[in-house]
């Protein structure tokens, strides 16, 4: 399963996802907002206006959720 996480500098719930997907050895891809306007209008037509926001096959997610994210570690 790929995870993608969309993020942006200086914030401290993208670096906590990161931080917990390293941990546990769960391999992810970062794209930064501030970098991809193409990223930006398609997280915002999912409803989402603040980062990080997970993306995990075919779930997504905003905010620092190890709820969450412990499936993947699971599946990893």
């Amino acid at each position: 399963m790929t995870v993608t996480i969309y993020t942006t500098p200086s914030c401290q719930q993208c670096n906590m996802t990161k931080r917990w997907l390293t941990t546990h050895s769960v391999p992810f891809e970062t794209v930064d907002l501030t970098q991809s306007p193409e990223a930006v209008d398609m997280v915002k037509a999912l409803g989402y206006r603040a980062a990080p926001i997970v993306m995990a096959g075919t779930d997504h997610w905003t905010g620092f959720r190890p709820d969450l994210l412990a499936p993947l570690a699971n599946a990893a």
